[in-house]
């Protein structure tokens, strides 16, 4: 199995955005008010499909939820994490399993032993990063 690899290039990114059309959002909220929110309704603006991972409840932005990784049955391009940097290791072992083609952690999430063990099974990371922000600014 190749490596993954930490991503920082702008353009290294812009083609993650371009190949990826399915983006699982884990710890997203119904609160419209929320970032989690804001960016996966800008995502859904922008031709991505969306799988909201939030346990408890039902329907987030017109879509079913799903209560965690191990729920979802399809390939994820892109796995966009709204957690705390030191919850993002209690998910690695359930992106292991869905394995995105990243994991993408939100503007101020970092863990680095979460993405070394992600790296390390073949699954590219990007960390401390919004992907609104980035994909907006890419594009402009």
């Amino acid at each position: 199995m190749s490596k993954g690899k930490l991503i920082t290039d702008d353009m290294e990114i812009k083609e993650i955005l371009m190949n990826s059309k399915k983006i699982a959002v884990l710890g997203i909220s119904s609160k419209k008010e929320k970032d989690s929110y804001k960016v996966s309704q800008y995502l859904m603006d922008n031709n991505y499909d969306i799988v909201p991972v939030r346990p408890g409840n039902e329907e987030i932005l017109g879509m079913k939820t799903v209560p965690d990784l191990d729920s979802i049955k399809e390939k994820i391009d892109i796995l966009d994490v709204f957690r705390k940097s030191d919850q993002v290791i209690n998910h690695v072992e359930e992106a292991l399993r869905l394995k995105p083609d990243v994991v993408w952690m939100q503007l101020g999430v970092e863990n680095q032993e979460a993405a070394d063990k992600l790296t390390e099974n073949g699954i590219n990371v990007i960390m401390n990063r919004c992907i609104k922000i980035e994909h907006n600014r890419l594009w402009s």
